[in-house]
């Protein structure tokens, strides 16, 4: 990221009034190999996916918009934006076993200049990074991949989608008003009046503990498959948990332990091992 980025952390907030009577496509299961997460959850087709991703796409684009006006938004030139394409152009191919809609997303990355440490994938595939966790962690290009396809898995389980459903069903089967998927993908939520507004909504939208055990083993999967070390993914939250000092950033506020992060990591490594192996055997 080039030096005159200014710090970027501005907050995005989509109003999306989901209604409860249209039945969305379900996340695919994919063919049984490496890790096993059970269904996804039904609670995902309670609201319309074209919905949910079509209110991702609008307030992916103004987030992007508010960083470029704010001098920070990577450029296509850029060597991370560069490097954050390469890896993700690995991955996407590999997200299409575990949800068939990811065929047909329009995806994007971006690195957007912050100090803090966080990235997401919001519905629809619009990935994007801070430099905040590319460069406070010194991130190799392994566990880069890892933390991309953690957030990707995401998506293609529908985790925001079923958290939105749930906020749903706790207003009556009313219609959600504003409801923000900024709390979801952990984006300070302090910065706009516009995200106070919706602070209400950010406690039942937040992905939970089984959400992010979820996209560890799924993002896992995907950034093996796709030729990256998946014992990255240690080395990943080693570097995280040091990083916090025991105070964790708000991206992990709902995230396990990484005590336990780690162990279920290590766990499911022999899993996707032969994957990665594959792969790699085939360059």
């Amino acid at each position: 990221m080039q030096s005159a980025m200014k710090r970027y952390a501005r907050t995005a907030v989509v109003a999306a009034a989901l209604g409860l009577s249209a039945l969305g496509a379900a996340a695919k299961e994919p063919p049984h190999e490496g890790v096993e997460v059970g269904k996804s959850s039904r609670l995902a087709g309670l609201v319309p996916a074209a919905q949910v991703e079509q209110a991702a796409d609008q307030q992916y684009h103004q987030l992007l918009q508010q960083a470029q006006a704010k001098n920070a938004l990577a450029p296509a030139t850029s060597p991370q934006y560069k490097r954050l394409e390469a890896i993700s152009q690995r991955l996407i191919p590999q997200s299409y076993a575990w949800n068939e809609r990811a065929k047909t997303w329009k995806w994007e990355v971006n690195v957007v200049g912050s100090q803090q440490v966080n990235a997401f994938c919001m519905p629809g595939g619009k990935i994007a990074v801070f430099t905040g966790i590319m460069d406070k962690l010194q991130l190799s290009d392994d566990e880069l991949a890892m933390v991309v396809g953690h957030e990707m898995a995401h998506a293609l389980r529908e985790h925001a989608r079923a958290r939105m459903s749930k906020g749903a069903l706790t207003q009556g089967g009313m219609r959600i008003g504003g409801a923000v998927l900024s709390g979801i993908f952990g984006i300070d939520p302090h910065i706009t009046d516009m995200a106070a507004r919706g602070a209400a909504s950010l406690l039942t939208l937040k992905f939970s503990r089984s959400d992010e055990s979820e996209a560890d083993l799924v993002g896992m999967e995907l950034a093996a498959r796709a030729g990256y070390d998946p014992r990255a993914a240690i080395t990943l939250w080693k570097k995280m948990a040091q990083a916090s000092q025991g105070q964790p950033p708000q991206w992990m506020s709902t995230h396990p332990s990484s005590t336990t992060r780690i162990a279920e990591l290590e766990r499911n490594i022999p899993r996707v091992m032969p994957l990665y192996q594959r792969t790699v055997a085939k360059r």
